[in-house]
């Protein structure tokens, strides 16, 4: 029987474990892997190294503690989190059941891809999924956002107030009515294209180009400095749907102090209903998690 078990690899998952083992939990990550997306980062041809403030450093000095610590992890993905009285069992693919009085769940999200040719090719060179991220880095650039939905709305917002041009390309046929709306098409340096679907990302050794389809069949070709897909964030929540409480979007519910609605349960980082998908945001939750965590463990320990 742990104490802990920690669920995701990442930044917040990360943070948490450190923080739980300095606390003296006998904790166990589990994870498919270790440091999450922030194993990728966005090369451009124009930046060998760029100024973005960023936990990279804090995250890889977490993960090489945890690498170091066999006892503390176990690399398998997690298929099931259930009550086993007032404790829980955490079900791993692989068939194995893993005891503990609490759990975090720090799982992360994942974004929804546009599986055309070229797109594996080019992630992260040139072309990425976050414009949130990225987007000082575009001054009197072109750049574009692919994705008709708030995400995509917010993340060409930003960029219309710092590049020189920013291309809207929306597969659907309409944009929500919002206050972003109004603002992109009202833009002098927002230009967008509705109803286009990309079919391709071109380029060299960075991403140049994407070809975009028309209803009306026609084909055309759009260059810029980057490409962003801010279709949408998919949180990885499904191994704890009906155990804890998720909102629309399938995110875990949690207060300020990381708790959900069932005692023992902790969530933090980009799974959860908090603001933000920011590496420093997702630390600072799976700080506040581990804190909670203990506080919720100490009359038990």
């Amino acid at each position: 029987m742990y104490d802990l078990i920690i669920i995701g690899g990442g930044p917040a998952g990360l943070t948490a474990a450190i923080y739980a083992i300095r606390k003296r939990l006998n904790m166990l990550l589990v994870s498919r892997d270790l440091g999450g997306k922030t194993q990728w980062r966005l090369a451009l041809p124009w930046i060998e190294e760029y100024q973005v403030i960023n936990g990279l450093e804090l995250v890889n000095k977490f993960k090489s503690e945890l690498e170091y610590l066999d006892f503390a992890r176990h690399m398998e993905a997690v298929e099931k989190v259930e009550r086993d009285g007032e404790n829980f069992i955490v079900r791993t693919r692989g068939g194995g059941e893993l005891k503990a009085r609490a759990v975090i769940v720090a799982s992360g999200s994942k974004q929804v891809t546009m599986k055309v040719p070229g797109e594996k090719e080019f992630m992260m060179k040139g072309l990425c999924y976050s414009a949130l991220s990225y987007a000082p880095l575009f001054p009197e650039r072109t750049t574009v956002v692919i994705g008709d939905q708030e995400l995509a709305l917010r993340s060409a917002a930003e960029l219309s107030t710092i590049a020189q041009k920013v291309y809207l390309v929306a597969p659907g046929a309409s944009l929500p009515e919002s206050a972003l709306t109004q603002k992109l098409q009202t833009s002098p340096n927002v230009e967008i294209l509705m109803n286009r679907q990309v079919v391709e990302v071109k380029g060299d050794q960075f991403a140049r180009s994407i070809l975009l389809k028309a209803p009306d069949g026609g084909v055309q070709e759009l260059s810029a400095d980057a490409f962003f897909v801010e279709m949408a964030l998919k949180p990885n929540s499904q191994f704890v749907e009906g155990l804890v409480e998720l909102d629309e979007q399938g995110r875990i519910k949690v207060d300020c102090a990381n708790r959900t609605n069932v005692p023992g349960v902790f969530a933090a980082g980009d799974v959860t209903s908090g603001f933000a998908e920011q590496v420093l945001i997702a630390i600072g939750e799976g700080a506040k998690a581990a804190l909670s965590a203990y506080e919720y463990l100490l009359p038990r320990l």
